[in-house]
């Protein structure tokens, strides 16, 4: 359900309401539910118009209850039954909402409690996959949670599970659409440290993983373009050596590591990407946050999904945000939910 104060419960709820009229996306949803909070899930019903009529949730509190309360077609009175897994724990919650569109302790302690559920019961393999709705960072951090987003959480519960330290299970971030896909060295950090994190470890542990993972998805080994952090990948040291000294050693490291991959660069990065879109690489290896995602965010923030790599179990998101300016005004976009649940299904094949 994500963040209750944004767009998170609308955008669920509508590709229930998609599904209802569509065989491909009623296909897709056939076998989920929504990890959530009734009460906030009914607020955000509201705004749907005449869709608001059509929905019924079945509150479930527990796995065993889900085969009886599936998402069906339209009743006979023309009701959507969408199954909700109720997520709450004495004491931690009031009964009292979240303010819409707010940044609040409230919204971002029923957002984690819901974080934390999915994560354990995608680790245990009691679900297949966790299709997470926009959160804020914000909102989480008024909560008392000590992780900046779903990465750092998820990662942080696998750990946990698997008994090892946090920082011997590295997670990447790749952002997805049909035509570009994009996996990050660094994640949330400033662009100041973000260089200081392109090291040749951190290269090729993502090169590793993002073959590991699109290997998987494709069948074969993926073909993998790996961006330079300078312009025009350094020319040769006149701009920057990282190239030459930190980025070009690391592809080939990692080529003897593992003859399988089918990796190349460093390549310019005002040009890698329109060479991706176009055939030539499966994936984009970018060395910060920004060089990768603009990229792709540029083609439109319907077409995006954000898949976090190197977890044990399958989690995707929408690659938008709370939209704190549009909530309860039921013009919020679902397709990249929708697409996102689509990747998930791709990702448990």
């Amino acid at each position: 359900m994500g963040d209750p104060a944004g767009i998170g419960p609308e955008i669920v709820l509508k590709c229930y309401l998609q599904a209802a009229s569509d065989p491909l996306k009623e296909t897709l949803m056939r076998t989920s539910f929504v990890l959530g909070d009734v009460p906030h899930l009914q607020r955000a019903a509201q705004s749907l118009g005449d869709g608001a009529k059509r929905i019924r949730l079945q509150t479930i509190t527990d796995l065993q209850q889900l085969e009886e309360a599936r998402f069906t077609q339209p009743t006979s009175e023309g009701a959507l039954l969408v199954p909700v897994m109720q997520v709450r724990e004495k004491g931690l919650f009031s009964d009292t909402l979240a303010p819409l569109g707010e940044v609040s302790s409230t919204a971002g302690s029923v957002a984690a409690r819901n974080i934390v559920w999915g994560a354990r019961a995608a680790l245990r393999k009691e679900i297949c996959a966790l299709v997470t709705a926009p959160i804020h960072k914000q909102s989480l951090a008024m909560a008392g949670v000590a992780f900046p987003g779903h990465t750092e959480m998820l990662q942080h519960e696998a750990a946990i599970y698997l008994g090892v330290e946090v920082g011997n299970l590295p997670v990447k971030m790749m952002l997805a659409s049909e035509e570009l896909k994009v996996v990050l060295v660094s994640i949330h950090v400033s662009l100041k440290d973000a260089i200081f994190m392109v090291t040749q470890p951190k290269i090729i542990e993502t090169i590793n993983i993002t073959h590991t993972a699109l290997k998987k998805l494709l069948g074969r080994a993926p073909k993998i373009g790996v961006a330079g952090l300078n312009p025009h990948a350094g020319e040769g040291g006149l701009m920057g050596r990282e190239e030459i000294e930190i980025i070009g050693p690391a592809i080939e490291w990692a080529q003897i590591q593992n003859k399988e991959l089918q990796v190349s660069g460093p390549h310019a990065p005002d040009t890698v990407f329109m060479r991706a879109r176009t055939g030539e690489f499966d994936v984009v290896i970018a060395m910060y946050h920004d060089q990768g995602l603009i990229p792709v965010k540029l083609m439109g923030l319907d077409k995006g999904v954000n898949v976090t790599l190197g977890l044990p179990l399958v989690r995707t998101s929408p690659d938008h945000g709370t939209a704190f300016e549009i909530v309860g005004k039921g013009v919020a976009d679902a397709s990249s939910m929708m697409q996102a649940i689509k990747t998930a299904r791709l990702f448990t094949y």
